[in-house]
């Protein structure tokens, strides 16, 4: 079949996606007005809430110090920064997208609680006054259900700080708010709301009905709709369909204070909330580096070490972390001080795949408590080309043919999903005497260029050796076909060629040196970034081996740890054994 051919049914595969997810999204959205019609044409109508009975606790991180800076009128959000000059910020232009969904969102008011003074609680009730009084809620942004769901989460846990020294007037008007916001995000839930957010506005809605007054039969009513669904989005190894890290740690802060609450009331959790955070715990830890930061895949960007020690607070089996997540497509590799996480699983589609990446069979490698080999992350609050290309296969750590990405990339009902790319990943894994063994295969180039690519991992079980393997496998004789691996490395990372080219020198900050090789092929050091870093983006290198696949099929490379810095001077030594013969050099310092 001609490339022109492949590309003529790669395009129509991709239009009939995007036919089929806007009409899906059209019959969801004529459900919900529907079911709205039908719930105010109900004769008996919805009693409003006339009691709050209880106010979660907020376990995400507080700084009592952003209450003074918002008192002063400085919001600093989603990594931007606006000074209102005593206006309303509700009134102020937004500097970014992000912004103004995190101001909407009203997860500030944990910064307002913690500081835990009367200027701060009066400074919450003015705001939140503001946005009832003038309806502000019925703005755009504020009403995106993902938003209307933290706005009704903040409130309800931050709701002592609001009504300590309030009026009457304000409590009734902050009831009769909440439970408009509730019903209002629950008749948004009957219609076209997709992916992550329909699961946080069934777990805001849930909030909502067991701190407020709600009958019986309604709270039921959600504790099943919640429960199916987590047992959907939640798969049976404990990932996310988005495959996305950093949605299991929003979705276990909210669900684990939701476990408690309903505790806190005397009620059973519903099964579903149990079982699911039961099967997310041991899946988080399976990203997690020695140093604890978690791995960058699909979506994940710095790890906040704080709100990983409360989560950890929480984790009461504490077992060793599973190695082999089929049904979410990851897999761990563990040697004594050696991690290595690979990215072993197609792409998500649909809602699901608005931050997903086209990383398949990437992985990351570190040493003790120091990232060797990383992702570039993603930067959630950059600008619209920085989010795609961090998304891109040449971000990731693993094999680009013709510069392409593995997965494709198209704008469906204003998002940017994955509408084609790996369908057929195949991986098979052996603990060998040496050490562990990986094997993963995918197909994401085999539609456009009739390749699969196929790579292999061993990590020795000392960690001191990680020996990889890429193969591509053509279905027709090409002349030529440029393929590069790349291997971004972590901004700690100090690299330097040896061997005129042949190979390199990592000096890591641990002190530790390791060695790169790859079949003898010329390696170059490259300029890359480091998305994840707790000051933003942050420069680092990569180490890049270029062949022509048409020509060499199959090449090998390999890390090895040659030494570890002496205590008082930057030469290492290497160690005693068959590894002395390994070439010295002397990192610089």
């Amino acid at each position: 079949m001609g490339t022109g051919r492949i590309g003529a049914l790669n395009g129509w595969s991709e239009r009939r996606g995007l036919a089929q997810a806007a009409i899906g999204r059209a019959a969801r959205r004529t459900r919900g007005q529907l079911v709205g019609i039908a719930r105010r044409l109900w004769p008996f109508g919805r009693a409003a809430a006339t009691r709050l009975l209880f106010a979660p606790h907020d376990l995400r991180t507080a700084d009592p110090t952003t209450a003074g800076d918002i008192y002063a009128g400085y919001y600093a959000f989603a990594g931007r920064t606006l000074r209102t000059h005593g206006e309303s910020p509700f009134d102020s232009e937004p500097p970014s997208e992000a912004w103004a969904e995190a101001l909407h969102g009203f997860g500030w008011l944990r910064h307002m609680h913690a500081a835990d003074t009367a200027i701060a609680r009066a400074n919450a009730r003015a705001l939140v006054e503001d946005f009832m009084s003038r309806k502000r809620e019925r703005g755009d942004i504020a009403r995106r259900p993902a938003v209307a769901a933290r706005r009704l989460i903040s409130l309800l846990s931050h709701s002592p700080l609001l009504l300590e020294g309030a009026d009457h007037a304000f409590y009734e008007r902050f009831l009769r708010h909440l439970s408009r916001l509730a019903e209002r995000l629950d008749l948004a839930l009957a219609g076209a709301v997709e992916g992550g957010a329909r699961l946080n506005g069934l777990i805001a809605v849930t909030f909502a009905a067991i701190c407020l007054d709600a009958p019986d039969g309604r709270r039921r009513r959600l504790d099943y709709a919640l429960s199916d669904e987590l047992d959907r989005q939640i798969l049976p190894d404990g990932g996310h369909l988005s495959r996305n890290p950093r949605i299991l740690i929003e979705l276990l802060l909210d669900l684990l204070p939701l476990r408690e609450t309903f505790l806190a009331r005397g009620i059973e959790p519903p099964r579903g909330v149990l079982m699911a955070i039961e099967r997310m715990m041991p899946h988080l830890r399976l990203f997690r580096h020695g140093d604890g930061a978690l791995a960058l895949f699909n979506g994940m960007g710095t790890t906040p070490p704080d709100v990983m020690a409360t989560l950890a607070a929480y984790d009461d089996a504490r077992a060793r972390p599973i190695e082999q997540a089929a049904y979410s497509g990851y897999s761990r590799l563990t040697g004594e001080r050696g991690i290595v996480v690979i990215d072993a699983g197609a792409p998500p589609r649909g809602a699901h795949s608005v931050e997903a990446h086209a990383g398949c069979l990437s992985f990351e490698f570190s040493s003790g408590a120091q990232r060797l080999v990383v992702n570039c992350g993603t930067s959630r609050f950059g600008s619209d080309a920085l989010r795609l290309a961090a998304r891109s296969t040449a971000a990731h750590s693993t094999l680009t043919l013709d510069d392409r990405s593995s997965a494709t990339f198209g704008r469906v009902l204003g998002e940017m999903r994955v509408v084609a790319g790996p369908t057929d990943v195949r991986v098979a894994r052996q603990d060998r005497e040496e050490g562990q063994e990986w094997v993963g295969s995918h197909d994401g180039y085999s539609r456009a260029l009739g390749a699969v690519h196929t790579r292999r991992l061993l990590l020795a079980r000392d960690g001191a050796t990680l020996t990889g393997e890429d193969e591509i496998a053509l279905d027709a004789a090409r002349t030529a076909l440029p393929a590069v691996v790349r291997f971004h490395l972590h901004p700690g990372v100090r690299p330097s060629l040896i061997r005129e080219g042949e190979g390199a020198m990592l000096a890591l900050p641990n002190g530790e040196v390791w060695a790169f090789e790859a079949s003898g092929l010329a390696v170059s050091i490259e300029e890359s970034i480091f998305l994840a870093g707790a000051a933003g983006g942050q420069r680092t290198e990569q180490l890049s081996v270029a062949f022509d696949a048409a020509v060499t099929s199959r090449i090998g490379w390999r890390f090895s740890r040659v030494g570890a810095a002496a205590p008082t001077t930057a030469r290492f030594r290497p160690p005693p054994g068959p590894d002395a013969s390994a070439p010295e050099a002397t990192p610089d310092t």
